[in-house]
């Protein structure tokens, strides 16, 4: 490194320098200090804790890690190049010129200062591989603490959803939906409620009937509450940014392709919730299982694993949860435990997506796929499912979701999610217009599930044969279950007065 002062003098005898009076330039000649730096670097990566800016994330807005559409790492390049280029010129009195002389006295012009030629421009520093590991090695963990623990939203979460959300209040009272004895699952649907229930209905036969037309965006979050403040179903929404758009196209592309090209028997294509194809994957329990098992897809196993397989679906799921986890708190970590004690029984036993509590799925194919008025009464009865539109339709005209028991009829946006008691209250849709298209993502889990595992792993008969006391003591606190199950939803209250 050479050290060059220089400060010369004009032919007058005044001093003249580029660079102040007593100031040392410095040209670089053979020193390269680009290795130290980036020696510096690694070494400061690995000594880092195992936390990285937006591992607190709003879990709402997370992108996931196997994301295609994820961002870059920051700390995985170094964007500045070293060293820095050279700074400005100093500023030089004698070119200024007077904009009210025009005509400005001339000087001699001093000689410049001796110019410093550039150092040579490093190449971008690349990470290490001891950086790219350690990043390696916190994702992993961030990946097994979301399995474990599931989504659990932050006070600043809440602060950000629940705090701005404009409750959709009703007069119904939850306590009044047909639940069964035990409420693992809803009674059956009665004449009344099955009288019309196939018929196509236009937005204004619902609002000639006392139906509310809800406008909704699809993106800001509304909870909907009963008489009594409880929160019993909700309006979640979507992340409002490019990636999860990107995620949800992804989605309708998979499921709208599968829709043209494979082949579904008229059977599947005809059923009690509509006229479409439906693809049921995950568990389930029931029709004489002594225990849970994986869905037998038949035909369409290979179809229902392309969709599980889906970066876009997956990332929806994943919202799904999230979404589940802030606004009914209790009755997800109800869901997580129930899913924690069956992995312990049964460990081999896979779930549809990894860091979602819910047991099952369905794709439900076809152009314009809209449901009749139904109730899913093998989900359980207090529980919530999560549906999620996807589609190219005006949402404002048609797809909306009618809840029944409400007298609503909500715009139904593509992505937007919306969690609901499908068991317990009616719903159904309003089909899209002729060209448009639409398809549904459903979450659910079954009543049935939660009884087994209540029940020890076993049957209701089982537990009656081989432990008598704990059946009697299990059918004794069935007619508090469906109050017990209400108590697990949340009060706007209660969720504001977490993110204080």
């Amino acid at each position: 490194m050479l050290w060059v002062p220089f400060v010369r003098k004009t032919r007058s005898g005044a001093e003249f320098a580029g660079i102040p009076k007593g100031v040392l330039a410095f040209q670089e000649r053979d020193f390269d200090y680009a290795p130290l730096v980036q020696r510096a670097v690694a070494c400061e990566r690995d000594d880092e804790v195992d936390h990285e800016e937006g591992d607190q994330d709003d879990p709402l807005n997370a992108v996931d890690d196997e994301s295609p559409t994820a961002e870059p790492n920051a700390f995985d390049a170094v964007d500045e190049e070293y060293p820095p280029p050279p700074p400005p010129p100093p500023h030089d009195p004698l070119n200024d010129v007077d904009d009210d002389n025009p005509h400005p006295k001339k000087h001699r012009r001093a000689s410049p200062s001796r110019k410093l030629s550039p150092a040579p421009l490093r190449p971008t520093l690349a990470p290490t591989r001891s950086a790219a590991a350690a990043h390696e090695r916190r994702k992993t963990k961030r990946k097994k603490a979301k399995a474990e623990l599931g989504h659990k939203p932050s006070a600043s979460t809440m602060r950000a959803h629940v705090h701005p959300a404009s409750p959709l209040e009703s007069a119904l009272d939850a306590s009044a939906l047909p639940t069964t004895f035990g409420a693992y699952a809803a009674k059956l649907e009665d004449a009344r409620e099955q009288r019309g229930r196939t018929v196509w209905r236009s937005l204004l036969d619902f609002t000639a009937r006392g139906f509310s037309i809800i406008k909704w965006d699809g993106i800001h979050p509304r909870p909907i509450l009963d008489r009594n403040g409880r929160i019993i179903a909700v309006l979640a929404g979507q992340p409002d940014h490019a990636e999860y758009r990107a995620a949800t196209d992804a989605a309708f592309a998979a499921m709208r392709n599968a829709s043209k090209t494979t082949h579904f028997s008229a059977e599947m294509k005809k059923h009690r919730r509509g006229l479409f194809a439906a693809v049921n994957v995950g568990l389930s329990y029931g029709k004489g299982q002594s225990t849970p098992g994986w869905l037998d897809g038949k035909d369409y196993r290979g179809l229902a694993e392309e969709m599980l397989a889906n970066l876009g679906i997956q990332r929806m799921a994943g919202f799904a949860d999230a979404a589940f986890a802030i606004w009914a708190p209790r009755l997800h970590a109800y869901y997580k435990q129930c899913d924690a004690k069956l992995r312990t029984r049964l460990p081999d036993l896979r779930r549809p997506f990894v860091g979602s509590v819910y047991f099952c799925a369905a794709f439900n194919f076809g152009r314009n796929v809209w449901t009749f008025k139904h109730r899913d009464i093998l989900n359980l009865a207090f529980g919530w499912c999560a549906i999620q539109a996807l589609g190219r339709y005006d949402a404002t005209l048609g797809g909306h979701l009618v809840l029944w028991d409400l007298k609503l009829v909500v715009e139904f946006p593509h992505g937007a999610l919306i969690l609901l008691p499908s068991a317990t209250v009616a719903h159904s849709n309003v089909p899209v217009r002729e060209g448009e298209e639409r398809v549904l993502f459903t979450q659910f889990s079954a009543g049935g599930i939660f009884r087994y595992v209540d029940n020890g792993f076993q049957t209701v008969a089982e537990l009656e044969r081989n432990d008598p006391e704990e059946y009697a003591r299990l059918s004794a606190r069935m007619a508090s279950r469906w109050e017990e199950g209400l108590g697990l939803l949340s009060t706007l209250d209660e969720l504001i007065g977490v993110g204080e």
